[in-house]
């Protein structure tokens, strides 16, 4: 019994079942019960009414509010229970100043927005909670995970009857999973024995930043990652990466993994994966290597370029523009290949237009998870029958439906056409925004020949040569002051564009300090424009550039 103070100040008891009572009804009740499933779904749309009572004409919820993070550190938990209602109405709070990636004037990151089904996926897998471990305790939503690795492997080119995959924690988990598989298969043994000190992992140095954290939480080492420069085309060096992986064998290391990155975070570089695979094969006969060095594609952001895969594009049966075609063209010269890897990232929560988390690894051949796979004593208590047991490999022991019910929906209702016709058009309006700030001599786009929807743009001051200043600045150290200088000068218009778009008169873009670093080690600042939503039209990405111009006049 809990103890209370009255109105009189004195002490009553209340028995715990009249605080169960309010309990159970703040949750959706087993059995069908019409008046409380209409509460449930009446709170629901409550939120969500709360929600869009917060939107403006900017691209933002709310106004922004600076967050008292050394305050939340001392909350404490009540003292007693709350409502629906007004834990809802809190809820609801912490969402102020959050940004709208769905509005056509954000175009900051890699986030997408949300589809209506995907959402949807999410919510019944929250209401009910499957954990996809194992098919005793996700039934049906486990078979959703499946159907999604065979959708997605027979769109990559993958043999869907030999390949697999799981949902994981996300575009690093991913990666991780890729090179586990290699470590194990360069040093079998290692999941009993622990890590040994001769193996190594090779990554551009365009490639996510997670590497560096997967072969220090493996215990690799990140003295063993192996940083390979790239082309000024932001794809990794093929002779470099060579000469890398022949010193390292010749030195009696073993290759763990190689990690292609198709589609870098910042410019949409593309490795050559036909040609990095063409590499390892040569090198495994030349060397005689007993185990085929892994390779990892990270292609989280550029898988979705793989449903043109077989389609004409020469044909063009959607009516994209020449120059969208083009750019479609360039990018798919290099996914086709993704059928060449030995495992493959997958963000759905990028291209796939679902909510966080929905990131699939898939592996050719599924053989290859039998490499991490536990022993059966070690889970007495789990996997006596059914069919489907992936928790038997996999790092985690929980695993949410939410991912895979919320890609299943997407492609379930993109299809292959929908799909085309959303990267198609995003594509098509960053072509757009290059075209127009191609035609003034104040801006110069730094990525011009990678063709995803990220544009790395400079703006320069009156008086400079933006046909040579871009090639001068990165290939000679006489213009070290030159770039520092306009460096400092691409910030100052980031900070007035942004400020302009925050007050409702622009467009929220991003800035990266490091587009890539020049041949003399110096950082290149970058103004960077990521178009992820459908709603962007040519309107939105001639905002950009006007703002970039005003911004000129501006400043000094």
């Amino acid at each position: 019994m809990r103890s209370l103070n009255a109105n009189n100040g004195e002490k009553k008891n209340v028995n715990y079942r009249d605080i169960l009572q309010n309990i159970r009804l703040a949750f959706p009740q087993p059995t069908s019960d019409p008046i409380h499933d209409s509460y449930f779904v009446h709170s629901i749309m409550r939120a969500l009414d709360q929600v869009d009572a917060l939107k403006t004409h900017l691209p933002m919820l709310g106004s922004i509010v600076s967050g008292d993070f050394e305050k939340a550190r001392q909350t404490a938990l009540p003292d007693a229970m709350s409502s629906v209602e007004d834990v809802t109405a809190e809820l609801i709070g912490y969402l102020r100043g959050m940004t709208i990636f769905g509005h056509p004037r954000t175009q900051q990151n890699v986030i997408p927005p949300t589809t209506i089904p995907s959402v949807i996926g999410v919510l019944i897998a929250s209401l009910y909670n499957p954990n996809i471990t194992w098919d005793e305790y996700s039934h049906l939503v486990a078979l959703a995970e499946v159907e999604v690795v065979g959708m997605t492997a027979n769109m990559i080119g993958y043999d869907a009857e030999q390949a697999s995959g799981v949902f994981t924690f996300g575009g690093t988990g991913t990666t991780l999973y890729g090179v586990k598989l290699g470590l194990e298969k360069a040093c079998p043994g290692t999941m009993q024995n622990g890590t040994p000190e001769e193996a190594v992992v090779f990554v551009s140095d365009a490639g996510h930043y997670c590497a560096t954290n997967i072969v220090g939480w493996l215990g690799i080492g990140t003295n063993n990652l192996v940083t390979i420069p790239t082309t000024p085309d932001n794809e990794i060096d093929l002779a470099q990466l060579e000469q890398a992986a022949r010193e390292a064998l010749t030195n009696g290391k073993k290759i763990a993994a190689i990690i292609a990155t198709l589609g870098t975070t910042d410019a949409f570089g593309l490795d050559d994966l036909e040609s990095i695979v063409a590499l390892r094969n040569g090198l495994v006969d030349e060397f005689q290597l007993d185990y085929h060095p892994h390779i990892h594609a990270d292609a989280v952001i550029g898988w979705a370029w793989s449903v043109f895969n077989n389609c004409d594009l020469e044909d063009n049966p959607l009516g994209f523009r020449p120059r969208t075609v083009r750019a479609l063209a360039g990018t798919c010269r290099r996914i086709r290949h993704l059928s060449l890897a030995d495992s493959i990232g997958i963000d759905f929560h990028k291209t796939g237009f679902t909510p966080y988390i929905s990131s699939l690894v898939l592996v050719k051949n599924r053989e290859d998870l039998n490499l991490v796979k536990r022993h059966p004593e070690q889970m007495p208590y789990l996997y006596h029958f059914g069919e489907h047991r992936p928790g038997m490999y996999t790092l985690e022991t929980s695993r949410a439906g939410t991912g895979p019910l919320a890609a299943l929906a997407n492609l379930r209702l993109f299809g292959e056409q929908g799909l085309q016709v959303i990267i198609g058009h995003i594509v098509e309006m960053t072509q757009l925004l290059r075209e127009h700030l191609e035609g003034h001599a104040g801006t110069t786009v730094l990525n011009r020949d990678n063709f995803g929807t990220v544009t790395l743009f400079r703006a320069y001051p009156e008086g400079v040569d933006t046909f040579s200043i871009k090639r001068q600045e990165f290939e000679d150290a006489a213009y070290h002051e030159s770039l520092i200088a306009h460096n400092a000068y691409n910030r100052e218009i980031f900070q007035y564009v942004h400020s302009e778009a925050m007050e409702g008169r622009g467009v929220v873009i991003s800035t990266t300090d490091c587009y890539r670093h020049t041949t003399y080690g110096e950082p290149i600042v970058a103004l960077k424009s990521y178009i992820l939503s459908p709603f962007v039209d040519e309107a939105d990405v001639k905002t950009v550039v006007d703002k970039v111009l005003e911004a000129r006049e501006k400043v000094t």
